[in-house]
């Protein structure tokens, strides 16, 4: 019983108050205070926007090494998966065949020369006879002709010799450019034709690299629509910033360069080709990766950036909050381009000193009073 009656005197207790402070606010209960929300004024400027494109790697330079005459391979004077110049030597196939047939074509010419000397001798003396009527006008002029044969035998001389010399000099393999060989495709012994143009080894050439990246025509194709409106600006050639991310995530210690963008579409994709040149000092880079490239293409001259936790994305188009008058929460729908600096970069719906609401997203509701706590600006 003492138990019943210790409650009941509680529960008089708190009736009494209760009744207390319904007299002291004219029997109302107490208004809650707006909630207080993270809110930034935001400011225009000139943002870049940074599109990541996927893409591969490929060497700047590929040459094929291969055979320009038959022959037996003799030696392989390279190592394979090194390093190598343009002009070194990289095979020996068997040249005694060809250096015979240099020397008989020397022969041949040293042979037309002497005809020659022959008949231009003839000839002259032909001339001088003529004058005194010692010979017919025939004779002369076969003189000539034969005078005119012995060059024409000459010349073809010197042209075979030349060819003999080209065809020695060819069974000495160089590489053709600098770069990265790979596996030998032939051995010693193996025997190469210049019919088939054997393959004999490979040479990439990796530094620079060069990285193939797709992009979207359509969107290409808006942002040349809106650069022509003033409302911003596509940048070209090396005013591009370009960086390279890595498979880990990072980025490349090296800028790239845009080259050129492809004028072809891909019509089963609608992507077109964008060549980015790398430089590759270290040989980290190697053809064929898959790399994602980082470039910095489109400029807004009057945008803003959010932090991506103030933006609402949707499929029905982006919004943010915005404080307006009397600390009245606003929902306004924006437009976001993208990203950068990893922020979200707004290029609409809003104006200079709007302010946005950043946090506080759980007790604020649109239409509803906040109290506005300024917690960030823009750019910081």
């Amino acid at each position: 019983m003492s138990n019943h009656r210790h409650v009941r005197s509680v529960s008089a207790l708190l009736f009494a108050a209760l009744l207390t402070a319904c007299g002291d606010n004219g029997g109302a209960m107490p208004e809650m205070p707006p909630p207080a929300v993270g809110v930034m004024t935001v400011s225009s400027a000139s943002h870049a926007l940074r599109e990541t494109l996927p893409g591969r790697l490929e060497a700047s330079r590929v040459a094929e090494v291969r055979a320009r005459v038959s022959g037996i391979v003799e030696q392989r004077l390279f190592t394979e998966g090194s390093d190598v110049k343009a002009g070194e030597l990289l095979f020996r196939i068997d040249d005694a065949p060809y250096a015979a047939r240099r020397d008989a074509a020397e022969a041949s010419v040293a042979s037309a020369d002497a005809a020659l000397y022959q008949a231009r001798y003839q000839a002259e003396r032909y001339e001088s006879l003529r004058q005194d009527n010692a010979v017919s006008e025939h004779d002369l002029v076969r003189a000539k002709a034969e005078l005119k044969q012995a060059e024409a035998a000459l010349l073809a001389a010197r042209a075979e010799l030349k060819a003999a010399t080209i065809d020695l000099q060819y069974t000495r393999v160089t590489a053709p450019v600098s770069g990265r060989i790979g596996r030998g495709f032939v051995t010693e012994g193996a025997l190469v034709s210049q019919a088939e143009a054997t393959p004999m080894a490979l040479i990439q050439q990796i530094d620079p690299m060069y990285i193939n990246l797709q992009q979207d025509s359509r969107r290409q194709l808006q942002r040349y629509l809106a650069a022509s409106a003033g409302r911003l600006t596509l940048q070209q050639g090396d005013a591009v910033d370009i960086e390279l991310l890595l498979d880990d995530g990072s980025v490349y210690p090296h800028k790239g360069r845009l080259l050129f963008s492809d004028i072809n579409v891909d019509s089963g994709t609608g992507q077109r080709t964008l060549r980015v040149e790398m430089p590759n000092p270290d040989g980290l880079l190697l053809p064929g990766m898959f790399v994602q490239a980082r470039l910095a293409q489109v400029v807004y001259q009057q945008a803003f950036l959010l932090p991506q936790q103030a933006v609402m994305r949707s499929d029905q188009g982006d919004s943010v909050f915005v404080v307006g008058k009397d600390n009245v929460l606003q929902l306004r729908q924006v437009t976001v381009a993208g990203s950068s600096e990893g922020r979200w970069l707004v290029v609409d719906g809003l104006q200079d000193g709007d302010v946005v609401m950043t946090d506080g997203f759980q007790k604020a509701r649109p239409g509803g009073p906040v109290q506005p706590v300024f917690v960030d600006s823009q750019g910081e």
